[in-house]
């Protein structure tokens, strides 16, 4: 079987363990680029204008054979239900629908730690749309806090180079800040679909279970037979 990607219009590169880079999955990727879909819209818009093309996109993947579909922002949980009533497969906009079970696994009281790659960006309604609830105790870090802001900016503003190097160390700072501040966090979930290339970097400097959105998606795919057949 194949996920399919509803893949933003962007040209920063995609490294190895990036959702949008297909040798992230030990499966077929199927991609559908929704055009202009930029991150500004996305992220920083939450332009509902885009509602119409992405769900015209995950449609397009369905008829190419995707059994589940998924994205390369976790901002786009917005148009989850949306999307989810567009297509007959499963789907997962973001690693935020995680955060209430991981919080679960966790225990009561416990609170999960979001790592955004902008704070100021992720409102209630996300967290709403995800299913994360008062009853969910989270805290939120962004990446625009951390060092020189290169991994916000380079994929904010869509550059065309990206710095790994200086990528891996903020999300070491961030994640770093983000426990030193509340240090009763149990496990740290990535909201951004680029950032599980850094996964192994959060977990080393802050000893907690780390989750991110290539996590979803094999889940899902490892469930078998898609909605439509059952």
């Amino acid at each position: 079987m194949s996920v399919g990607v509803l893949i933003l219009d962007t040209r920063f590169p995609r490294i190895p363990g990036d959702v949008g880079h297909p040798g992230t999955f030990p499966f077929p990727v199927l991609y559908e680029r929704i055009r202009d879909a930029s991150p500004q819209r996305v992220v920083r818009d939450g332009d509902p204008a885009l509602l119409t093309p992405f769900c015209e996109g995950a449609q397009a993947l369905v008829r190419r054979g995707a059994a589940a579909i998924s994205t390369t922002c976790g901002f786009l949980v917005l148009f989850q239900d949306a999307l989810a009533g567009a297509v007959d497969v499963p789907v997962l906009t973001s690693s935020l629908l995680l955060v209430p079970l991981v919080a679960r696994l966790a225990g009561p009281g416990r609170p999960i730690g979001i790592l955004t790659i902008e704070r100021r960006s992720l409102t209630p309604a996300h967290l709403a749309a995800a299913g994360i609830g008062p009853a969910v105790p989270v805290v939120v870090g962004g990446m625009e806090d951390a060092g020189a802001g290169h991994f916000a900016r380079q994929i904010l503003e869509d550059e065309p180079e990206l710095d790994v190097e200086a990528c891996r160390a903020e999300h070491r700072a961030a994640a770093r800040q983000l426990v030193a501040e509340h240090p009763e966090i149990a496990a740290i979930v990535l909201e951004c679909a680029n950032m599980p290339p850094y996964r192994a970097d959060v977990q080393a400097v802050t000893g907690r279970p780390v989750w991110d959105l290539t996590d979803l998606i094999r889940l899902v795919m490892g469930s078998g037979p898609t909605m439509s057949t059952i």
